[in-house]
């Protein structure tokens, strides 16, 4: 068996706990949301596993590198950032909503790493730009942001749906006040991680080009989002600007990262189009 029967097993199991997590937020089960956690901690520890024994196969073949370095284990490595630092931030914000969100966004991260026609899920040799030891720590820290940042996007969609709605009273839905918590928490800490992944990066840079910043696209679009996560750390502790202002700045900062993510590769050319 290699890692991508795995990675099949785990999107199920993703969907699956998503599923789960659902049924207990709309019947108010606990004993439901047990086994979505249940479901959801299997998953992430065979996803863990699916990322090692393809970590142990490229050193077989004579490759030897972290499966950080193509797209496909990008898409796979994202995922398991997210479950990850749900496990993480569930003794705090326990709530199944969380739980269904950052379920959600896994099994579709996995679905298009399996499905779609353009990914290559072949372990690859990595070009010279990418053989360095900056590869890890800039990967791991640039992709735990992105988790923390799409939790923060889901949650801000559920804020303005619960402003929406209140009027109606959907009670299974957390407080306003504890949704704008989780964003502003998963913000903070996206924040200081994206903030390591562009430093990191620049020394990576400056190894693999003899320069720490060139404007390539990816380096602009990881700028600006950089630059829009701020500005809403900035308008929160300076201006006290809390609710929905700072939800729709959560939302255009997730779709700027959703940009820098698959922009390049996709829409704009640059140095970083191998990712």
């Amino acid at each position: 068996m290699n890692d991508t029967f795995f990675v099949s097993i785990v999107t199920f199991a993703y969907f699956s706990a998503a599923f789960v997590f659902l049924v207990s937020f709309i019947f108010e089960k606990k004993c439901i949301d047990t086994v979505a956690v249940v479901i959801t901690v299997a998953g992430l520890v065979i996803q863990t596993l699916a990322l090692i024994i393809r970590w142990i196969h490229s050193y077989q073949l004579g490759i030897g590198h972290a499966p950080l370095s193509n797209f496909y284990e990008s898409l796979v490595f994202f995922s398991w950032s997210i479950i990850f630092i749900y496990m993480i931030t569930r003794k705090r914000y326990g709530n199944t909503i969380t739980g269904t969100l950052a379920t959600f966004f896994s099994f579709l991260i996995l679905a298009y790493a399996s499905l779609s026609g353009k990914v290559d899920c072949r372990i690859q040799p990595l070009i010279p730009a990418l053989q360095s030891n900056w590869l890890i720590s800039h990967v791991i820290s640039s992709f735990l942001a992105y988790a923390c940042f799409a939790i923060a996007f889901g949650t801000s969609i559920l804020y303005l749906v619960k402003r929406r709605t209140g009027k109606w009273n959907i009670a299974q839905l957390p407080d306003a006040a504890v949704l704008d918590e989780i964003m502003y928490k998963m913000i903070s800490i996206g924040f200081v991680l994206l903030t390591l992944g562009i430093i990191t990066g620049a020394a990576w840079a400056d190894r693999a080009w003899g320069r720490y910043w060139g404007w390539d696209p990816k380096e602009t679009w990881s700028l600006i989002t950089w630059l829009i996560y701020g500005a809403f750390l900035h308008a929160r502790l300076a201006r006290g600007w809390k609710g929905i202002k700072m939800s729709l700045i959560s939302i255009i900062g997730f779709l700027a990262v959703i940009f820098t993510y698959l922009g390049v590769n996709y829409i704009l050319s640059g140095l970083h189009s191998y990712l």
